[in-house]
């Protein structure tokens, strides 16, 4: 009798051939990799971003072109509507700010109210503005980067040399186009997505990405900004707020807003009880 050997066996055994990966398992896989490091893909597309703008710099005096008329420069910039569109972005980054500086003072001062705005979330919005619009792209890089702006470059009959992004010492001297402030404001806005209730937060996160979308066109309409200025302001914003809330929405333990209750709870009555004495006071005689 003739025996097989164990390998031989095997060899007659016909493999389970596996179905080739579809489209749709890579999109799951990836979208399943940013669900559990938004921080490192929020950063890698934004590293990705700035490495093509940097490899390929003509990207952004070509799609300003678009907008450039000669001999007119940009006329967007004197359009009511586009102009008005304008005010509406900065007013609502006003209103935001005044609403948070609003429900700081109401915690201090008024304890019903203070009970009824959760601290927890007050402190993502407010440390995710202060630290991403506010200080990293208007205090830190428009300040100092000195990009010139679109419509101030040679190209569009301005007087300064164009400056790809990242590169600093342009002859800007002030308020300059890297990045933009206002396309970066609007992008913040994703932070409510964070805070409102589940039900809200698809609805949420499609309305300010329309509105991020139509303030950072309106910016390159007006000369105002080149495409990477927004599109990387839009990224330097996202890591800064997804920080943030790691940080606090998801780290920091419920002490810490007790903590920070108590302290603004303090302040509030020292106040009050200033504002009281100075009211009781008599008046000076002259």
């Amino acid at each position: 009798m003739r025996h097989r050997t164990p390998g031989a066996v095997m060899d007659l055994v016909p493999l389970p051939s596996l179905p080739p990966p579809r489209p749709l398992d890579h999109l799951a896989t990836l979208r399943d990799l940013v669900r559990r490091w938004p921080i490192a893909a929020a950063a890698t597309v934004t590293a990705l971003v700035s490495a093509l703008f940097l490899a390929l710099p003509e990207i952004d005096r070509t799609v300003a072109t678009i907008f450039h008329v000669a001999g007119r420069g940009f006329p967007a910039e004197r359009m009511i509507g586009l102009i008005g569109l304008r005010e509406a972005g900065m007013a609502l980054t006003r209103w935001v700010i005044v609403g948070l500086v609003l429900a700081v003072l109401a915690k201090m001062i008024a304890p019903m109210l203070a009970r009824a705005i959760p601290t927890r979330p007050l402190a993502f919005l407010v440390a995710s503005l202060t630290l991403g619009p506010g200080l990293l792209v208007n205090v830190l890089l428009k300040g100092y980067w000195g990009r010139p702006r679109p419509r101030e470059i040679v190209d569009f009959g301005g007087a300064f040399d164009f400056v790809p992004a990242w590169v600093p010492g342009g002859a800007c001297g002030g308020n300059c186009s890297f990045p933009s402030g206002e396309a970066s404001s609007a992008a913040w806005l994703l932070a409510l997505v964070f805070v409102v209730p589940p039900a809200w937060r698809a609805r949420t996160a499609a309305a300010v990405m329309v509105w991020t979308l139509a303030i950072s066109l309106n910016r390159m309409a007006f000369g105002a900004h080149f495409l990477s200025d927004v599109t990387i302001g839009w990224g330097l914003v996202t890591i800064v707020t997804l920080i943030a809330r790691e940080a606090i929405l998801v780290r920091a333990p419920d002490a810490a807003f007790a903590a920070i209750d108590r302290v603004l709870a303090a302040i509030g009555a020292r106040l009050v009880d200033r504002a009281g004495r100075g009211a009781s006071a008599p008046p000076v005689k002259p």
